[in-house]
């Protein structure tokens, strides 16, 4: 999984004297550049050479190979001729290693996640003017809609009636508490049954357990232009001010080094325009500060907000008011789910390391604006579960359907 710096993923080619000209036209950070379509290049007045370059490093991006953006691009070829070339063109005059050949000429994998269709980008427009898709509001969200489901549509299969148990009877107003559901993975007896997996709750954390709790926020969401790492020096906040005026998803990692925690950032993020879509912000939350984890973490595999949680009250509220620990040795060597997690983290390419507290569980949150309460809780079981990303996206879009039922 390549980078989500967008100065990373644009190079120093054709696609650098476009920068101003995507920022004033909302085309601002990588997941949703990606889905320009030929109608939006020609918007732009994009060259051929500059549309090619796009192509290419899109491409390049899904499958990781980001290292070859330069050479490929500065070839002259489309990616359609690229793709023609044989093995030995792409080896010797390229440089591709040879397991980089394959992956590049695999049409079908993009390191083991598949790619959302095309949705409109945010337009940048002046306070009281028409959009770019016009003044009725109605159909653009029902556009944005009909492409989030269809993304549904290509993702892993889930349960229907876990979701059945869902928000179904909802409604949106202040002070309402979500009933919500707990969702995890399961898990399975190790060493023959002589080790048990550590229980889980099955209640959704009440909202009073997180909406008070006290965090600083380490990075803002990533558009074009911003430092390597921006510093800010915030004050602490309450985590309720987060989503106060916006839905949210708060992604709880483990440990940001961790290969699988940032294969399951990577694979959530990449998604933004969807949940852009949906009206929905991505927050990931860390337990402890390490300036150059969070340098290394932000905007790389995740692009969206960071918050400091330094008293671990959200990891405390996934496990019911105490912290979901779990030992090496026994959670993931002798744990087959933990080791297949690991592979399927480990067969995207990212880097990783071992810096680090990486023994307390994460999981993930999606909350309501407001005072809403908490939607869906999802608990890091095994090291390295992930919430089923299609899961979190019916969710999101059910709150959004019933947000907008009450604005009519």
């Amino acid at each position: 999984m390549a980078s989500f710096s967008v100065d990373d993923f644009v190079g120093s080619g054709p696609l650098k004297e476009l920068l101003p000209l995507l920022v004033e036209e909302g085309w601002d950070d990588v997941p949703t550049l990606k889905l320009m379509n030929s109608e939006d290049k020609d918007s732009l007045n994009m060259t051929q050479r500059q549309k090619d370059a796009l192509e290419i490093r899109s491409y390049l991006h899904d499958r990781s190979l980001m290292q070859y953006g330069d050479r490929l691009e500065a070839s002259g070829k489309s990616l359609a001729e690229l793709l023609s070339l044989s093995t030995v063109i792409l080896s010797s005059q390229y440089g591709m290693r040879r397991g980089h050949v394959a992956r590049f000429i695999d049409r079908v994998s993009a390191c083991g996640i598949s790619m959302a269709p095309h949705v409109p980008p945010r337009r940048k427009t002046s306070f009281g003017s028409e959009s770019a898709y016009g003044s009725e509001l109605t159909p653009v969200n029902s556009r944005k809609m009909q492409n989030a489901r269809s993304f549904l549509r290509g993702t892993a299969s889930y349960e229907a009636s876990a979701l059945d148990q869902s928000i179904a009877e909802i409604r949106i107003k202040e002070g309402h508490v979500f009933k919500g559901i707990v969702a995890s993975e399961p898990a399975e007896a190790r060493l023959c049954g002589f080790v048990q997996p550590p229980p889980i709750v099955e209640n959704v954390a009440p909202y009073y357990s997180i909406e008070n709790i006290s965090v600083q926020k380490l990075a803002p969401e990533y558009k074009i232009g911003m430092d390597p790492l921006a510093k800010l020096k915030t004050p602490p906040m309450k985590a309720s001010d987060l989503w106060h005026n916006k839905p949210s998803v708060l992604l709880c990692i483990r440990r940001p080094g961790c290969i699988m925690c940032r294969a399951e950032a990577h694979q959530l993020y990449a998604r933004k325009p969807i949940f852009d879509a949906l009206g929905f912000q991505l927050i990931a939350v860390l337990h402890e500060q390490i300036e150059s984890e969070v340098k290394d973490f932000w905007p790389r595999y995740w692009g969206g907000i960071v918050i400091l949680d330094r008293s671990l009250d959200f990891y405390k509220a996934l496990g019911g008011g105490k912290l979901l620990k779990d030992k090496f040795i026994t959670g993931f060597i002798f744990n087959s789910r933990a080791i297949a997690n690991y592979k399927r983290a480990k067969a995207t390419g990212l880097d990783f390391n071992y810096k680090g507290e990486g023994e307390i569980k994460g999981g993930l949150f999606i909350i309501g604006s407001g005072k809403s309460g908490i939607a869906y809780q999802f608990i890091e079981r095994n090291f390295g579960d992930w919430a089923p990303l299609a899961e979190v996206i019916e969710i999101c879009s059910r709150i959004q359907k019933q947000q907008l039922a009450q604005e009519e």
